[in-house]
């Protein structure tokens, strides 16, 4: 892979029938919902039939479920993510007629052009932060538009048109793409080394985030607490642009402390210049949970909302699809799934599972003792060997730790680059490398015991695991023995 070429936004209302290629999947559907809703005629398609797709279908695409060059129709737009090869045949019949041909982020810019746009970038946390912006200003009573890449808990959808309000997207920073988006407002939660497959070093990311920095229109809120976000927030005021801070550095312009794990909600206050102290409750774990929130509450405050009514708000969120989301509980034991492909993400999830499992035991002690089972898919060969020791230096916080092989995603296999690259780094008890998914399934059901939390990670199909776990978990419990085999 490479970062995408820029390629700039089309009017709505220009597109004509557009037609997408891998109609089914998170970024491209919430994107093709927008445009039918705002009337645009739509078709697509994809490698196999889904839900999603069906979805779609039922508001009014023309659906096809595998590649072909007679899909395009009457399409005058076509747009593409960059995972489409050039030997597609759709893609190469769009060349062939002279088509308009966008990338998947140009598309999405053009969701902004008309509307307040808000775009939360950053290496983690975009998601997250995205949703919880949405569900605050649901909460305050706009209709904002928003394109997140997961659904949300409240409305079940990862996409809506909204009604006059400010438009949500991620801002993507992992091929470059988030240089296709002028939005007023943006976030940028963190910046890290990753997506190093696209990316030479650190550098150039910064070099693409500054490009990034001209491109907003009016404000950067930024997460102080992190030093390449930091870099980013002294830019952008070099550049005339205006900066918003949020963090726990006292310098922020909107402070968080008192944050305290409840179980797995969390409570925190947040300090601004111009106002008393304000207690937020969040329905979710973890500090860089209370960071994103606060991420949410600074642009609803820039948008002119009252800001104790929007802190009330994000007590609303309640959580997004594969952001450490429950799956069930089977035997006494909870499962949960986290999209953390990263070893900052994972350190995070299992900083905030800890603080949560010890908090239990702190108010009901009947219950303390819970151990966390972290159950590991790598992404991708590159960023396994990239980042293998600071892998096994995050999965180490757990208890037990089962590692799986790589999700290969875009990339041909590497010689040497397997699950057993972190493991072996882990030197102790209680870490075991198990390629098979169903050997994973087992392993986890095997090593939990009641109270503990299992939490699946990573960017692959690992989020399929959770509920097989949870069932073998049940299954064990019924038949009368004890989790642990």
């Amino acid at each position: 892979m490479s970062l995408v070429p820029t390629t700039d936004p089309v009017p709505v209302d220009k597109l004509g029938p557009t037609h997408f290629i891998g109609l089914g999947g998170a970024g491209m559907s919430g994107i093709a919902r927008v445009l039918l809703q705002s009337g645009v005629e739509v078709s697509g398609s994809d490698a196999r039939d889904s839900e999603t797709l069906r979805e779609l279908e039922q508001m009014g695409a023309h659906v096809h479920v595998g590649h072909a060059a007679e899909n395009l129709g009457r399409a005058e737009t076509l747009v593409v993510s960059s995972a489409i090869r050039e030997d597609n045949p759709e893609l190469a019949e769009a060349r062939r007629r002279g088509l308009r041909v966008l990338p998947r982020a140009a598309a999405l810019g053009a969701l902004l052009l008309d509307r307040e746009g808000v775009a939360v970038s950053g290496t983690h946390g975009k998601t997250t932060t995205t949703s919880m912006v949405a569900v605050v200003l649901q909460h305050l009573g706009a209709d904002p538009g928003y394109v997140i890449g997961g659904k949300l808990v409240t409305t079940g959808l990862g996409a809506d048109a909204g009604i006059g309000g400010p438009f949500v997207v991620e801002a993507d920073e992992s091929d470059g793409s988030f240089l296709m988006l002028t939005p007023k407002i943006a976030v940028v939660t963190n910046v890290e080394a990753d997506h190093l497959d696209n990316y030479s070093d650190l550098e150039e990311i910064h070099d693409n985030f500054a490009s990034f920095v001209d491109r907003v229109e009016h404000t950067l809120v930024v997460g102080i607490d992190d030093p390449g976000a930091r870099k980013v927030a002294e830019l952008a005021r070099e550049r005339g642009k205006r900066v918003l801070t949020y963090g726990e550095d006292g310098s922020a312009d909107y402070r968080v402390d008192g944050i305290r794990a409840r179980g797995f909600t969390t409570e925190f206050t947040l300090h601004t210049a111009d106002n008393d102290p304000i207690v937020g409750q969040l329905a979710v774990p973890g500090l860089h949970n209370v960071l994103n929130a606060a991420a949410a509450v600074v642009v609803a405050d820039e948008l002119g909302h009252d800001l104790d009514v929007a802190v009330e708000g994000i007590a609303d969120f309640a959580g997004a699809a594969r952001r450490f989301e429950l799956k069930g509980e089977g035997g006494g034991v909870g499962v949960y799934d986290s999209y953390a492909h990263h070893p900052t993400e994972i350190e995070a999830d299992l900083h905030a599972t800890r603080a949560a499992l010890d908090s239990l035991g702190e108010e009901a002690p009947d219950l303390g003792g819970g151990r966390v089972v972290a159950v590991f898919q790598p992404h991708l060969y590159s960023r396994t060997r990239f980042f293998a020791d600071e892998f096994a230096a995050a999965l180490d916080l757990a208890d037990q730790v089962v590692v799986m092989e790589v999700y290969a995603a875009r990339e041909d296999p590497e010689p040497g680059v397997t699950g057993e690259l972190i493991t072996s780094r882990i030197d102790r008890e209680g870490v075991w490398y198990v390629p098979g998914r169903e050997q994973v399934v087992r392993k986890a059901a095997e090593l939990a015991r009641p109270g503990d939390i299992v939490l699946t990670m990573g960017a692959g199909d690992v989020t399929e695991l959770g509920p097989h776990i949870v069932e073998a978990l049940a299954e064990a419990a019924e038949s009368g023995e004890d989790a642990r085999g």
